[in-house]
């Protein structure tokens, strides 16, 4: 397995950008209509959003990478670039997404060491994320991991209200 950090080049963003949609279509495809699905992905993995993101001095992307063929990626978020508040000083794992056909691999568990690691070297006290109430296996992953629900907040895909579960973890 291998890591990269995802520059703003037009190759790593348009690789980013199929990989986001193709993993979180796997993950929620199923579980949601295909307009709210066909929403969701067109506003949050549009190009240039993407590409301000990557830019963006707060946030961190990494690809992953088994056996040379890219498994997954992985985003990180301080400060401003949080999609809440109520944590400022600590490390938001946004977006943490392996392909189906590379689950089991351990790869999921790397992206959680890189994501505590750079919390670590960037002394947060805390890492947080949410997770979809209805995703129990990522749960029971975050859970395995160290991760304590804390409360929750709305998610919106594309026209439907869901609910998230803040986890938090205290290094």
């Amino acid at each position: 397995m291998s890591i990269k950090k995802i520059s703003n080049s037009t190759e790593d963003i348009k690789a980013l950008q199929a990989i986001a949609k193709q993993t979180f279509t796997e993950t929620f495809g199923s579980q949601n209509t295909a307009e709210d699905l066909a929403k969701f992905l067109s506003e949050e993995y549009d190009f240039d959003k993407l590409k301000a993101e990557v830019e963006n001095p707060e946030s961190f992307y990494y690809f992953y990478y088994f056996e040379d063929e890219l498994a997954g990626y992985l985003k990180l978020n301080v400060g401003a670039a949080q999609t809440e508040s109520d944590y400022p000083e600590a490390l938001e794992i946004q977006r943490i997404y392996v392909l189906q056909k590379y689950q089991g691999k351990r790869i999921g568990l790397a992206m959680m060491q890189q994501a505590l690691a750079v919390a670590k070297k960037l002394k947060k006290p805390q890492v947080w994320l949410g997770v979809w109430e209805n995703n129990l296996k990522a749960q029971a992953f975050y859970q395995k991991s160290g991760f304590k629900k804390v409360g929750s907040h709305d998610f919106i895909l594309g026209d439907d209200k869901q609910t998230d579960y803040i986890l938090l973890k205290t290094l």
